[in-house]
C-alpha cells in the first residue's frame, strides 16, 4: 500500500492515520490519529484490543453465572455493535464468533424457557378458569390475584402465542370481575330497596304514634313489625339509624298503649345481653376473691365464653364489656403480682396482713415502673419504623392494649397504697 509507513496483520499507519484493516464484509477503517511517534499509536491502539476481549470474557462469565441466561440476549448484541465500531488493533473475528456462540447458546435456551413459558401459562388459565367459577367472589379474587402474580411472573412465550394467551388469560379475568360487579350491583340495587322499604316502616310508626289513639291503631303497628322482619338484611351499619328510631317508636308506643289499658310492662332482656351481664357479674367477683390463681383460671375460661356470645352491635351494651374486659385485666394483673411474690417470699403466707399488704405495694411499684418503661420503649422503636396502613394499625393496637394494662396496674397499685395507709 503507497505512504504505508507501519504495518502489521490487522492495522496500517497512512499520512499520519491509523487504519484498521478491513475483516468479514467490513472495509479498512480510520481509527485514530499518530499524535507522537508511529510506535505508540500503534501499541495504543493494540493495547484497547484487550479492554474489548476483557468485555467479551466477562459477559460468557455473566452468562455461564447467571439464573437468568435469556436476559444476557440483548447485552451480548449491543457488545457485538461495539465490537464492531470498536477503535482497536487485533483480531476481531474470534471474539464475534464466540459471540456467535453464547448467541446460539442463549436462543436456544430462550426457545426452551418460551415453550416452558407456554406450557405454564396455559396451565395457569385453566387454573383462572377453575377459580372463577366458585361463588365466594373474595375468595375467587385472592386466588385470581395470585394467579396473576404468577403469570407476570413468568417470562414470555413465543411470538406466535404471546397475543392468543394473554388475551385469553384477560378474558378470563374480564369475565370473572364483570359478574362480580353485577353481583355487587345487583346487591346494591336489592339494598337500597330494602333501605326505602324500612324508612317507609318508621315513617309508617311515626304516624302512628303521632294519631294517638293506641288501641285502634295497635293491630297496624303489629302489621308494621312484621313487615319490618320480613324485608331482608342489609348492612348493619346502613340500617343502624332507622333500627334505633323504629325501636324506639315501638317502645314508646307500647309504653302508651299499656299505660292506656292499665297493663304492667316487663321489660324482656335479649338472652345474649343478659349472659353477657353475668358474665361480667361474675368476673367482678372473681377479682375481688382471695384465691387469685383460681380466678385466673375461670377468667380464661369466661374470656372464651364471651367470645362464643355474639351479641348484635344495636344490642350490644358498651359498659358491660368495658367493665368485663377491666374485670379480667385485674384478675390476670393481681394473679402476676401474686406469682411474682410467692417466688420471692415463699414464707409470705406466714406474714402479717400489714406485711402482706405493704409487700404487695412494693412489688406492684415496681412492676408498674417497669411497664412504663415498657410503654416508652415501644412507642419510641416504632417512631423510627416505616408506616404503611397496615403496619399503623397493628402498632396502634399494641399501644393500646399495653396502655390499657398499664392504667390497670396504677389503679391496682392505687388499691394497694390506700389500704397501706389503712393497715397502719
Amino acid at each position: 500500500m503507497d505512504g504505508v509507513t507501519l504495518d502489521n496483520e490487522y492495522a496500517y499507519i497512512k499520512d499520519g492515520k491509523v487504519f484498521l484493516k478491513g475483516y468479514l464484509d467490513m472495509p479498512d477503517r480510520q481509527i485514530g490519529e499518530v499524535k507522537r511517534t508511529e510506535e505508540e499509536a500503534f501499541q495504543y491502539f493494540i493495547n484497547r484490543y484487550q479492554i474489548a476481549v476483557n468485555k467479551v470474557n466477562q459477559l460468557e462469565t455473566e452468562i455461564t453465572d447467571a439464573q437468568n441466561k435469556g436476559s444476557f440476549l440483548t447485552k451480548l448484541t449491543q457488545l457485538r455493535k461495539r465490537l464492531l465500531n470498536f477503535d482497536g488493533i487485533g483480531d476481531f473475528i474470534p471474539l464475534l464468533k464466540k459471540l456467535d456462540e453464547q448467541e446460539e447458546y442463549l436462543r436456544s435456551l430462550i426457545v426452551g424457557n418460551q415453550a416452558n413459558n407456554l406450557t405454564i401459562k396455559q396451565a395457569l388459565i385453566e387454573e383462572a378458569k377453575e377459580a372463577k367459577e366458585d361463588v365466594d367472589w373474595s375468595i375467587v379474587a385472592e386466588k385470581l390475584q395470585d394467579i396473576k402474580t404468577r403469570w407476570i411472573r413468568t417470562g414470555p412465550v413465543d411470538k406466535p402465542y404471546q397475543e392468543e394467551v394473554e388475551t385469553v388469560f384477560r378474558e378470563v379475568l374480564d369475565d370473572f370481575y364483570q359478574r362480580r360487579k353485577a353481583f355487587y350491583e345487583e346487591q346494591n340495587r336489592i339494598i337500597a330497596e330494602r333501605m326505602e322499604k324500612y324508612t317507609e316502616l318508621v315513617k309508617g310508626a311515626e304516624q302512628l304514634f303521632r294519631m294517638g289513639n293506641w288501641e285502634l291503631s295497635f293491630a297496624e303497628l303489629k302489621r308494621l313489625q312484621n313487615e319490618w322482619k320480613n324485608v331482608g338484611d342489609v348492612p348493619p351499619k346502613r340500617l343502624k339509624f332507622e333500627f334505633r328510631r323504629f325501636k324506639k317508636l315501638t317502645t314508646l308506643y307500647y309504653e302508651k298503649y299499656c299505660n292506656a289499658k292499665g297493663i304492667q310492662i316487663k321489660t324482656r332482656v335479649d338472652p345474649r345481653v343478659e349472659a353477657q351481664q353475668k358474665m361480667m357479674e361474675e368476673a367482678e367477683r372473681l377479682a375481688e376473691a382471695r384465691d387469685i390463681f383460681a380466678s385466673a383460671e375461670r377468667a380464661k375460661v369466661l374470656l372464651n365464653d364471651w367470645k362464643n356470645v355474639k351479641v348484635p352491635t344495636h344490642l350490644a351494651v358498651r359498659n358491660v364489656a368495658e367493665r368485663f374486659r377491666a374485670a379480667c385485666d385485674k384478675i390476670f394483673e393481681l394473679s402476676y403480682l401474686m406469682k411474682v411474690i410467692t417466688r420471692k417470699l415463699p414464707n409470705y403466707n406466714y406474714l402479717s396482713d400489714r406485711q402482706q399488704v405493704l409487700t404487695k405495694y412494693r412489688e406492684m411499684e415496681n412492676i408498674v415502673t417497669r411497664a412504663r418503661g415498657e410503654l416508652k420503649q415501644l412507642i419510641e422503636s416504632y417512631d423510627g419504623v416505616a408506616r404503611n396502613p397496615d403496619m399503623d394499625k397493628i402498632m396502634n393496637s399494641n399501644i393500646q392494649t399495653q396502655r390499657r394494662k398499664l392504667l390497670m396496674k396504677e389503679v391496682i397499685l392505687e388499691e394497694l397504697r390506700r389500704a397501706a395507709q389503712n393497715a397502719g
